[in-house]
C-alpha cells in the first residue's frame, strides 16, 4: 500500500496545551494492510482540520474579524494566517456538528444528521457491489465443486458431532451475472436516486450458447446428466431484489476492497416477519464469502439448516448442509481442457494446488474452547484455505453470546488476501459484526504473519 503525504490532526480540550500536526518526511511502502467495513460506526463532531507540507509545529492564529477585538493568541504565526484559533475555555463555545452551519439543538436533528450519512454510505455500498464485484452486470463463466456433510446423508460418517465431507465428483458450469432494474417512481419522486433501484442475481447451469464450439458443450453435455441436480443452482444466497438499505449490516450483506459477503434466511417454522426484520431463529441461513482477483473470482456459499427432530425447538443449533465452492472468471471459463489454443495460465491460479501456503494467514478469535471444536478447516485446490463453523448455536445464551466467523484465504497472484465474515450471535447472528479484508505481499506473507493469537480489528 502506498501511503501518500498527509497531516495528523490531534485535537486537545484547552489551549493551554499545544496543538500539533505531523507528516511523513517521505512516501513510504508496506507490504501488510488491513481494511474493515463494520456494520456499526459512531459519528463525531468535527472542528477543524490542518494541514502542512513540512514536519513542524502547527501554530494557530485566530482569523480577524471587523466588529470585534482579536484575544491574544500565544500560537500566532502570520504565515498561517488561514488557521481557525478554537478557545475550548470560551464558556459561549459550542460543539460544530460539522456538516452545515447551522447547530443541532435536538437529538432528532443529530439523528436525522446520523441517517443522511447511513444513507450515503448505503448508495456508497450499493454502488461498489454492482461496479466492482457484479463488474456492472458482466458474464461469470465458473465451475462449481459442491460438498455435502454426512449430517443430512442416509449414510451417515459423524465422529461424534464433527460431520464427515463428501466431495460429489461431477463438476457444474455455472454463468452468474448480476443487474441493474428500475423501479417506477412514486409521485414525487425517490428522495435518493438509488431507492428506486435494485439489483437482481442469476445463476444457470451453462447451456450450449455458453460455449465457444460444439465439440466442447458437446463434451460436457454427456456428464451433465450426473451433476446431481439444480438443487445447488438457483438457491438464492441473496434478497431476490437487493436494494441500498439491505448493505447496512443487519442483513449480513456488505462489501469492502476486493472481497464481498452476501446472506439470505428462512424464518423458523415459516413466520412471516417485515421486510426489515432480520432476527431469528431460522430454519435455513445461506452465506457467501467472495474475493475477486482482476478477472478471477472465489467464491463459497455455506447453506446452514436444522434438524428436521429438532425443528420444535425454540432455538435449535444449525448444521451445515453443504458448501460450495465457485472458481469463476469474468466472460470466459477458468480452464479450457480440449483446447490448445488458450492461454490457459489462469487454471493454476484457481485449480493449482490444495491450501493457502503456511495455513490460514490471520486465524480469527473462535471462542472458547468448546466453541472452536465446532470450527472446521478446510483446504482448497488454488492456493486457497478456508475456515467456517459446522454447527452454529442460535441460542443466545450459547457460548456466552459470542458471534461467529467465516474466513476465506486466497493467494491469486502476488498479493494474498484473507476476508473474515464475522457476525453477531444468538438470534442475531444474520447480522454482521464486521468484514475484514486482511492483504499481504503473497512472497513477504511469512514475514508478516500476525503473531497475536487471533484478535479482531480495533474498532
Amino acid at each position: 500500500m502506498r501511503l501518500s503525504r498527509a497531516s495528523i490532526v490531534i485535537l486537545i480540550p484547552s489551549v493551554s496545551d499545544a496543538f500539533q500536526a505531523f507528516v511523513p518526511l517521505s512516501t513510504s511502502s508496506v507490504p501488510h494492510t488491513r481494511t474493515k467495513n463494520a456494520f456499526a460506526s459512531s459519528t463525531l463532531p468535527s472542528s477543524f482540520v490542518a494541514s502542512s507540507a513540512t514536519n513542524s509545529r502547527i501554530p494557530l492564529q485566530m482569523a480577524e474579524e471587523d466588529d470585534e477585538e482579536n484575544p491574544f493568541n500565544p500560537y500566532a504565526d502570520p504565515n498561517y494566517p488561514e488557521l481557525e484559533f478554537v478557545n475550548y475555555d470560551d464558556p459561549e463555545y459550542e460543539v460544530d456538528q460539522g456538516v452545515t452551519d447551522e447547530y443541532f439543538d435536538t437529538d432528532a436533528e443529530v439523528e436525522q444528521m446520523r441517517e443522511d450519512r447511513r444513507r450515503k454510505n448505503d448508495e456508497f455500498q450499493f454502488e461498489t457491489y454492482h461496479a466492482e464485484t457484479l463488474k456492472s452486470g458482466d458474464t461469470y463463466k465458473g465451475e462449481w465443486t459442491v460438498y455435502r456433510t454426512s449430517t443430512f446423508l442416509e449414510t451417515s460418517e459423524e465422529v461424534g458431532d464433527v460431520p464427515a465431507f463428501k466431495k460429489e465428483k461431477k463438476i457444474r458450469k455455472v454463468v452468474t451475472k448480476g443487474n441493474k432494474i428500475f423501479l417506477d417512481p412514486p409521485v414525487g419522486g425517490f428522495e435518493f436516486r438509488v431507492d428506486g433501484e435494485r439489483i437482481v442475481h442469476e445463476e444457470r447451469l451453462a447451456e450450449a450458447e455458453d460455449f465457444e464450439d460444439d465439440e466442447e458443450w458437446e463434451e460436457y453435455a454427456k456428464l451433465q446428466g450426473n451433476q446431481g441436480g439444480t438443487d445447488f443452482v438457483g438457491k438464492t444466497f441473496w434478497p431476490k431484489e437487493l436494494g441500498a438499505k439491505d448493505f447496512r449490516g443487519e442483513a449480513g450483506i456488505m462489501c469492502v476492497g476486493n472481497c464481498y459477503t452476501i446472506c439470505d434466511s428462512t424464518p423458523l417454522n415459516g413466520i412471516e416477519k417485515a421486510k426489515d426484520d432480520f432476527d431469528g431463529p431460522f430454519s435455513e441461513l445461506r452465506t457467501e464469502v467472495g474475493i475477486q482477483y482482476k478477472r478471477l473470482r472465489l467464491r463459497v456459499k455455506f447453506d446452514y439448516r436444522v434438524k428436521a427432530d429438532e425443528s420444535n425447538e425454540e432455538n435449535p443449533a444449525l448444521h451445515l448442509y453443504s458448501m460450495v465452492v465457485c472458481r469463476e472468471a469474468r466472460e470466459r471459463w477458468p480452464r479450457y481442457e480440449t483446447k490448445s489454443n488458450i492461454d490457459d495460465s489462469i487454471s493454476e491460479t484457481l485449480f493449482g494446488a490444495a491450501g493457502a501456503p503456511g495455513g490460514l494467514y490471520d486465524p480469527p478469535p473462535v471462542g472458547s474452547d468448546e466453541q472452536a471444536m465446532q470450527y472446521m478447516l478446510l483446504d482448497l485446490e488454488g492456493y486457497a484455505s478456508v475456515l467456517f463453523p459446522y454447527k452454529i448455536d442460535q441460542d443466545p445464551d450459547a457460548h456466552d453470546g459470542n458471534g461467529w466467523v467465516q474466513s476465506l484465504d486466497w493467494s491469486p497472484g502476488r498479493i494474498r488476501l484473507q476476508a473474515d465474515r464475522k457476525v453477531l450471535g444468538g438470534v442475531k447472528l444474520r447480522g454482521l459484526k464486521t468484514l475484514e479484508l486482511t492483504e499481504v505481499e503473497a512472497e513477504a506473507a511469512d514475514q508478516w504473519r500476525p503473531n497475536d493469537d487471533g484478535e479482531n480489528m480495533r474498532q
